[in-house]
């Protein structure tokens, strides 16, 4: 008992130690612009919670867009909008009541028909607020989307340009720009997207200012008798790691204030994408694309403040407590299922479960709706957080009790060879949940890796605990199994793949491999458990 005391204050130190190091907050620098000087522009969609560009019946009221641009009329003297329909078409004139000015955008697709419905729109808007339009943005990334060929594009920025008084532009990825000289002579001024994150060397944040400085001088001087701005440049709060990119408020405050510090000090122009949280772009980029907004989508709080400390884990000292208070079930399930006296390597294996599943329960509920899109979305993180709750609890005692991993045939083979002990079904189920799902998170990161995100902390939580079992609890002698031979060989043929694609860069791929392959090993120790 006494030594099962001990190695509860240590998890508990490891688990408040933990947490208070990812919650600590992170200075922010002071803004660079002045009292009274605002951010140049910033892109704005209006859509909330569920609302979805992609239903055409979405239709934003006036009285939602006014609200939004209220509150940025604090922030900036400019939004950026991409189309002229569901709603957008309220943004110009209630930014020329706001004093605002917008940078009107029309969408380009390769539907020629509603093509034309939005140029029109965009024309019309343009020589009904001229004083309030700044510029038309004649399509957005449309090379990139390979929606229309150079020659058209240009041709239809010159008949904009033959419609309208104000200036006209066109905005891509910086690589299109400078593949495509004719597009650059028929617009007004260059519009280019430098995206770090999104970059096919992905750029981590702390390098991510220098690289927009270094593209945006090489576009320029590619195009030396142009303005060239930024269209867009930002930086993602959550979402999976690229490379070394790895998207936090604070790493988000960070590329902010050293892009706009360096376009001060050279008179660049500067668009920040983006105003809010858009969760509908989930479903094209996966977990990041919904989190690029300065303000959230929940409640329009802003992120960060400039000169102020910001935590990546605000809420860490309640996550804290309940790991800590989730450790204590831990040893408590295992001190009152004990089966004799505990041994030193058996509370050292509950040691283990509790440090895992305490340390990341709190992250695990955390990511649950962030990580959660659709009905399979929702089935998977909760099967993740089920495991992650039941294997530390289930495995601890399985531990004291000496019961060993079963055989999946002993689970679902014939009725007359199943395990009848309770808790062994629930350590066999948990053992078979756990690897379906490794199986799904290893086979997406290598065939479909680019939106994946890693759940490394619930996969941490279920594995541990497995591996602890395999490795403390005298294992049974007999055959291994076909199923349990299998599927470690999948997983164990993903791991390095994973690794190099992702690049060693990437702790929260490594973090995944990791566990891949301790439930990998974990599978092949798994033996015939018959008596």
């Amino acid at each position: 008992m006494r030594v099962g005391l001990v190695c509860l204050m240590f998890t508990t130190a490891v688990i408040a130690a933990g947490w208070l190091f990812m919650g600590n907050p992170v200075p922010v620098p002071q803004s660079p612009m002045g009292v009274s000087e605002k951010l140049y522009c910033i892109s704005y969609a209006p859509f909330r919670g569920t609302q979805t560009p992609f239903d055409p019946n979405t239709s934003i009221p006036a009285a939602q867009i006014e609200a939004d641009l209220i509150q940025l009329s604090k922030l900036t003297d400019c939004v950026r909008i991409y189309a002229v329909d569901q709603g957008l078409e309220h943004v110009v004139p209630i930014a020329a009541r706001l004093g605002l000015k917008v940078l009107q955008g029309f969408w380009i697709s390769n539907n020629a028909a509603k093509t034309r419905i939005q140029f029109e729109a965009a024309v019309e808007i343009a020589n009904r607020y001229p004083d309030t339009v700044r510029a038309i943005v004649v399509g957005n990334e449309v090379l990139l989307r390979g929606d229309m060929s150079a020659p058209d594009l240009a041709a239809m920025i010159r008949a904009m340009k033959a419609r309208v008084k104000v200036p006209v532009t066109y905005a891509d990825v910086w690589e299109f720009w400078l593949r495509s000289p004719d597009v650059a002579a028929a617009v007004d001024f260059v519009t280019i997207h430098i995206l770090p994150y999104w970059e096919d060397f992905p750029i981590a944040a702390k390098h991510a200012g220098a690289h927009v400085d270094a593209i945006r001088r090489q576009v320029a001087a590619a195009f030396a008798g142009k303005e060239v701005i930024i269209g867009e440049v930002g930086w993602p709060s959550a979402g999976r790691m690229r490379e070394g990119a790895l998207p936090s408020p604070a790493n988000q405050a960070l590329v902010i204030q050293d892009v706009l510090a360096l376009a001060k000090r050279d008179n660049v122009k500067v668009n920040v994408i983006e105003a809010f949280d858009q969760p509908w772009k989930r479903a094209l980029e996966g977990v990041v694309g919904g989190h690029w907004g300065l303000f959230d989508d929940a409640d329009h709080k802003a992120k960060f403040t400039f000169g102020q400390p910001v935590s990546n884990h605000p809420h860490w000292l309640m996550q804290a407590a309940g790991g800590i208070a989730f450790a204590v079930l831990v040893f408590g399930a295992a001190y009152f299922g004990r089966s004799g006296e505990p041994t030193f390597a058996q509370w050292l294996a509950v040691t283990g479960n509790a440090i895992a599943g305490g340390g990341l329960i709190g992250l695990s509920v955390a990511n649950l709706p962030i990580e959660s899109l659709y009905v399979s979305g929702w089935v998977r993180s909760l099967a993740f957080l089920t495991v992650a709750v039941l294997s530390p609890l289930a495995l601890s005692v399985a531990v004291m009790r000496g019961i060993a991993l079963p055989r999946f045939s002993r689970i679902i083979g014939p009725a007359d060879d199943r395990v009848t002990d309770r808790l062994t079904l629930l350590v066999g189920v948990i053992l078979m949940a756990t690897m379906l799902l490794a199986l799904i998170v290893a086979l997406g990161l290598v065939f479909d890796p680019r939106y994946r995100d890693f759940p490394f902390a619930p996969l941490t939580a279920a594995v541990v605990p497995l591996l602890m079992n395999s490795v403390v609890v005298p294992r049974p002698s007999g055959a291994r199994g076909a199923a349990e031979i299998s599927a470690a060989a999948v997983l164990a043929a993903s791991v390095p793949y994973i690794v190099l694609n992702e690049t060693f860069a990437n702790w929260q791929a490594l973090w995944v491999a990791t566990m891949l392959a301790a439930l990998a090993v974990t599978l092949v120790r798994v033996r015939d458990a018959r008596g």
